[in-house]
């Protein structure tokens, strides 16, 4: 009897242990969700400061005003879903239909795909808002951008690049290692902004020697959407680590030190 019970067991736990076959397509899933995410992301970036094209739709609105109402369902399109989907509760339902480790990997796919599709259908609008002529200003506004985007990048790997990215995930749950979540941290950037990525993120959309109209639409809706994303994030930071992160909070500043 007792042998039976030990071979019941045995059994129990190899049907809830995942196959070879489902782990390895969960990790080829995230490295597919990683390519589509950052794709996405950097098109946006790059986009941002004129490096690659944008708007390369066929298609185009024929006012001004219809051209605007489109870029802001574009935000809107990819705002909400990538506000949601960063939420507890949606990621505690989602787990009822995907593996847990596949969760910020699915969160990195939605991303990339809106984030794509709001790069090619991003609507051209005419005029100009600035321009810097002076050669010294170009330099520094462009150095700003690239400084911009170095800092967004080394921010993610102070916070754990491969976490972020759902790339930890996927290879725990392929080498059948339970998974951990990661400590709160405050080095590096962190030691001096609570949001070093977000002020990446500002000075690549706004560190620019010539702001077309088009540009500024699209710099003033990410601007609105990152001040929504600060306020849920710190919300959920707030429930998540608790009077560390409330210490936290109050000694350390947004973006820069003795500024803002």
């Amino acid at each position: 009897m007792k042998n039976n019970i030990e071979l019941t067991a045995d059994n129990i736990e190899l049907e809830t242990t995942p196959s070879l076959a489902k782990r390895a397509s969960v990790l080829l899933y995230g490295i597919l969700s990683y390519a589509v995410g950052c794709f996405g992301l950097f098109w946006l970036l790059l986009g941002a400061g004129g490096i690659v094209p944008v708007s390369i739709s066929s298609w185009s609105s024929d006012t001004v005003i219809n051209a605007i109402l489109v870029n802001v369902a574009l935000i809107l399109m990819f705002g909400i879903p990538h506000s949601v989907m960063a939420r507890q509760g949606f990621k505690n339902w989602i787990k009822q239909y995907i593996p847990e480790a596949a969760e910020r990997s699915t969160y990195m796919l939605v991303s990339g795909v809106l984030a794509i599709i709001g790069v090619v259908f991003w609507q051209e609008i005419p005029g100009t808002v600035w321009q810097v002529e002076n050669g010294i200003g170009q330099v520094v506004l462009w150095a700003l951008y690239g400084f911009g985007l170095v800092y967004l990048l080394l921010a993610t790997f102070v916070t754990n690049h491969f976490e972020l990215m759902g790339l930890r995930q996927v290879y725990l749950y392929f080498t059948n290692k339970p998974y951990k979540a990661l400590p709160f941290t405050n080095k590096y950037m962190y030691r001096y902004s609570r949001h070093p990525m977000m002020l990446g993120m500002l000075l690549i959309f706004w560190a620019t020697p010539v702001m077309s109209v088009t540009h500024a639409v699209l710099a003033t809706l990410f601007t609105s959407y990152l001040a929504i994303g600060i306020f849920l994030e710190e919300r959920d930071l707030v429930r998540n680590f608790g009077e560390t992160y409330r210490k936290y909070k109050k000694s350390i500043a947004m973006f820069i030190p003795k500024v803002f």
